[in-house]
């Protein structure tokens, strides 16, 4: 139950004094129909909690088209106040083509807004098969260079418990179907022929977490994965800072947040070839990507990973422009439009 705490799905640590937290948990299903149904609890959860707290606002930006961009849109109706939507990942690419009724909400939503931040060029190319014609910008993901920068690595192993003398490749996700994480398994079967050295951490928890401990201990690798459950936000950059490769085998993808947080920390990021992750990872000084659900070509990947030798400096470097102050003025300029 640790994962359902607001710990793990807030961030609280160092937030700046003019900001205010309200969080508006709702408990629902997760059935599709009751997933349907999110949106109006959301409006009426954060309509009471702007009533309860005396909210005064002038805008409202909205992270993830449903439900909390459909919350937003219903917001802007009664507040009568510019209203901007993100949309990240599935909520673009997945959820307006599931049927009828979801393509209808979703582009309900996109139409309120008055403007549109998606975080790659895949995205926009779902948001163009809809009927849409609010203005859209791409802005990729960005990383706090506070928290996640290069940090030593014997030093981090050690706070975590980890080994000092084997190669550790780190994933961070949740334990879900679209992550791809039992292709990962499928690839370090092949990795662990060639290499014993090596050990791979599956971090974070969720529905798949079962049948992907039943993979590992089928294919003999208890001794090489390890599934370590969810660990908090703050925890996350002692663990990239513990790896000497990150991989992310996404089976579909918006922009991953994590890929900026391992490219901050100065690590190669080994990942597929699906939504805004090609856009990013330009060049082989910055990863290697691959075909998703290949765990053949993911292996012969993470062994050509293993044995390069990384510019840590330049990773660095080149991740400086994906700073959530660089991002940050972008989105205040689209503010300034509006206000």
């Amino acid at each position: 139950m640790e994962t359902f705490k607001l710990d793990y799905k807030i961030d609280l640590n160092n937030i700046p004094s003019n900001l205010s937290v309200h969080p508006t948990p709702i408990l629902y299903a997760p059935l599709n129909s009751q997933y349907k149904k999110l949106g109006e609890k959301h409006f009426k959860a954060a309509e009471r909690s702007i009533g309860k707290h005396n909210i005064k606002f002038d805008l409202i930006h909205s992270h993830f088209t449903w439900s909390s961009g459909y919350a937003s849109a219903k917001l802007k109706e009664k507040y009568d106040v510019p209203f901007v939507v993100t949309g990240h990942g599935y909520d673009i690419y997945g959820l307006p083509f599931k049927d009828e009724e979801w393509k209808e909400r979703i582009e309900y939503v996109l139409n309120s807004a008055d403007r549109i931040i998606t975080v790659s060029n895949s995205n926009l190319s779902y948001i163009k098969k809809l009927n849409v014609k609010t203005p859209v910008h791409i802005l990729p993901n960005g990383y706090r260079p506070d928290q996640f920068h290069p940090m030593d690595m014997e030093k981090c192993r050690k706070a975590l418990g980890l080994p000092l003398d084997k190669k550790i490749i780190l994933a961070v996700g949740n334990l879900v179907e679209i992550k791809g994480h039992n292709y990962l398994i499928g690839a370090m079967e092949e990795v662990v022929k060639l290499r014993k050295d090596v050990l791979c951490f599956i971090v974070g928890g969720g529905e798949t977490e079962n049948r992907l401990r039943k993979q590992i201990k089928n294919a003999g690798l208890e001794d090489h994965v390890k599934l370590p459950g969810s660990k908090l936000h703050n925890e996350i950059p002692m663990w990239v800072n513990s790896c000497d490769i990150f991989v992310l085998p996404s089976l579909n993808e918006g922009n991953p947040t994590v890929m900026f947080e391992c490219l901050g920390c100065g690590k190669p990021f080994i990942g597929t070839k699906v939504g805004g992750v090609p856009e990013i990872i330009v060049s082989d000084d910055y990863g290697l990507l691959v075909e998703p659900a290949n765990s053949e070509k993911l292996a012969e990947t993470i062994l050509l990973a293993l044995d390069k030798t990384w510019d840590t400096t330049k990773i660095k470097a080149y991740s400086a422009q994906f700073t959530w102050a660089e991002i940050g003025k972008n989105i205040v300029d689209i503010y300034k439009t509006l206000l």
